[in-house]
């Protein structure tokens, strides 16, 4: 059909309006907008017109959209056409004004910014424009004439993932582009995914509480480090591939990846370092191993004092003819040094032993204090960290 026009020189005028119903998808892995939208079209047939008082008063028409002419409009981004059949009818106006309303789901390309996943804001557009008549027609929002473009709210199908902030309008020589500005929800993420990586933080340091000496703590750390790799495969089936900047949420899990890896990597030093210790050679390795054998002849050395005494006692309540009063004080004062000797053998004996517990050896010692300074380094590290990436997340911009 040729444009509905007296003189082919003088182009046609076509008013477009799009109403935003719903945001029902924003794919970020295949950067796609999907939004629900109406749209209204106006232009002037000039070979349509007449006078209502000529026909009963009838002030418009509805006949089929097949029998009349209608701009060939494309919107630009589109990637899948709707699958819904166009609305099928189309009215008319006396005065020779047509009118085309028709709903349809339009699937778009939209670049996707997600520096500051997942409190991003998005800006897609929806562009129009004639592929054959570009240069017959000429597009005109319905803003120029007064009708403003507008958010039609309270509707159901408007809550989902994303939020409708504004919508704006540029007009070009042959094109006119809407952008859609709306902003994410983040609570289910930050409680799906951001706070249970702070979570594995915060055990991350716990575990600077358990002893060293076992496998216990090291085993801990791995589990916890490979939970945090799990996170980092859930968020790459999330953001896209092909963006221009590292996103902030991407920094966090490997910033605290790495982190925690500094944590496993200093926990095997210290036990290493501990463990050359323990093969160091008997006698200098740990002096309280031979407690047992020092305790074992303390016992037997107070036993033989004990016996003594107490056979020397038998036998001063023996009576014997042969021992005079001189030679029993004698054996009483013997016996009695024999014990004074040996209670200060087992005194010198528990000394050295205290003393010998308290000798820790030089690599226990050493792994003990990289342990405190990379104890007191790793939390300023942790604090300093965190408060980088949430003053980014608040101050950055989303581009």
């Amino acid at each position: 059909m040729n444009r509905p026009v007296k003189d082919h020189k003088h182009k046609t005028p076509v008013y477009l309006e799009m109403y935003l119903y719903a945001i029902l998808d924003v794919r970020e892995i295949d950067q796609t907008f999907v939004s629900y939208v109406w749209l209204k079209l106006e232009w002037r047939n000039e070979h349509i017109s007449w006078n209502p008082e000529d026909f009963c008063g009838i002030l418009n028409l509805t006949v089929p959209n097949q029998v009349l002419w209608k701009p060939d409009l494309t919107i630009e981004e589109m990637i899948e056409r709707d699958k819904a059949p166009p609305s099928p009818l189309i009215r008319i106006d006396f005065p020779g004004w047509v009118y085309y309303e028709n709903d349809q789901v339009i699937i778009s390309s939209c670049r996707m910014h997600v520096f500051k996943f997942p409190f991003d804001t998005q800006n897609c557009t929806i562009t129009f424009k004639s592929i054959l008549l570009s240069d017959e027609i000429d597009l005109i929002p319905w803003s120029e004439k007064e009708i403003p473009v507008k958010w039609l709210s309270g509707n159901p199908w408007a809550q989902y993932e994303w939020v409708y902030k504004d919508m704006s309008f540029n007009r070009t020589d042959k094109t006119v582009i809407y952008t859609i500005t709306m902003s994410r929800r983040p609570t289910l993420y930050c409680f799906n995914f951001l706070l249970p990586i702070l979570f594995f933080i915060i055990l991350d340091l716990a575990s600077f509480l358990i002893p060293s000496n076992g496998g216990e703590k090291l085993s801990f750390k791995v589990t916890v480090l490979l939970a945090v790799t799990v996170m980092q495969l859930i968020l790459n089936e999330i953001l896209p591939s092909s963006t221009d900047t590292i996103p902030l949420v991407v920094l966090y899990c490997v910033g605290t990846f790495g982190l925690m890896l500094l944590s496993v990597i200093e926990t095997i030093v210290v036990m290493h370092l501990m463990e050359k210790d323990s093969e160091s050679p008997e006698s200098e390795r740990d002096p309280a191993l031979n407690t047992d054998q020092n305790d074992e002849k303390m016992k037997v050395n107070c036993r033989n004092s004990l016996t003594a005494i107490h056979d020397h006692e038998t036998d001063q309540n023996t009576p014997s003819p042969k021992k005079d009063s001189s030679s029993q004080q004698l054996d009483v004062s013997l016996a009695l040094d024999l014990f004074s000797h040996e209670l200060d053998e087992v005194k010198k004996t528990v000394s050295l032993l205290s003393s010998r517990r308290e000798n820790i050896g030089y690599w226990t010692k050493l792994s003990r204090k990289i342990h405190k300074i990379f104890t007191v380094c790793y939390v300023g590290g942790v604090i300093l960290f965190l408060f980088t990436i949430s003053m980014l997340w608040i101050v950055a911009d989303d581009n």
